[in-house]
């Protein structure tokens, strides 16, 4: 084996985990918003979020590693920090690019969170729920696998997983509107 092909390899690999795993992250990231409707303990949920988090971003590294650094296309890091300027695939390219920094933006807000405090933190963090669907289509557009079989079903299970926790998440926020006004307004009738 070559050294193009193992990093052809590993791009491969690589892209299909972060699928699963920032897949996995945006589950944990309702669940920690849904927990106590869900039965979960805050703790552990906000602690496999983030570690799954770190996770993926060492995982989206190697990915975009490996796709630099193998010579059967041309992939510069500014191809990789600037959307839709590579040669190579531009739009495809484009989407995970822009999917990349957005993840990026998430990544450092939430390092530095505690000097941004909790609400600046919370709006970049509305970034990763943008970034997810533009990996997802950059993955779809420009992966070799993504016609085989088994990538198809990964795809359509991750897809299906994230739209239902999404309506889930959805659901439970619109029957705590309809609750609060009603909430609301017995409080102020017996005042």
């Amino acid at each position: 084996m070559t050294d193009s092909s193992i990093l052809w390899y590993a791009n491969r690999a690589t892209g299909a985990v972060c699928l699963v795993l920032f897949t996995t992250v945006i589950l944990l990231g309702l669940a920690v918003r849904l927990r106590g409707r869900l039965g979960l303990p805050r703790f552990g949920t906000v602690t496999l979020h983030r570690t799954l988090s770190l996770s993926a971003v060492v995982f989206l590294a190697a990915h975009i590693g490996a796709a630099v650094l193998d010579g059967y296309v041309n992939i510069s890091v500014a191809d990789v920090l600037v959307p839709f300027v590579s040669d190579y695939q531009p739009l495809w390219l484009g989407l995970g690019t822009v999917a990349f920094d957005l993840m990026l933006a998430v990544l450092v807000t939430s390092l530095l969170r505690a000097r941004l405090g909790h609400r600046a933190w919370r709006a970049v963090h509305w970034l990763a729920y943008a970034s997810w669907p533009l990996a997802l289509v950059h993955g779809i557009g420009i992966g070799t696998d993504s016609a085989t079989g088994w990538m198809v079903w990964l795809t359509v299970a991750c897809m299906a997983a994230v739209l239902a926790g999404s309506a889930l998440r959805v659901l439970h926020a619109a029957r705590a509107a309809r609750r609060t006004p009603a909430a609301l307004l017995r409080t102020a009738e017996g005042a």
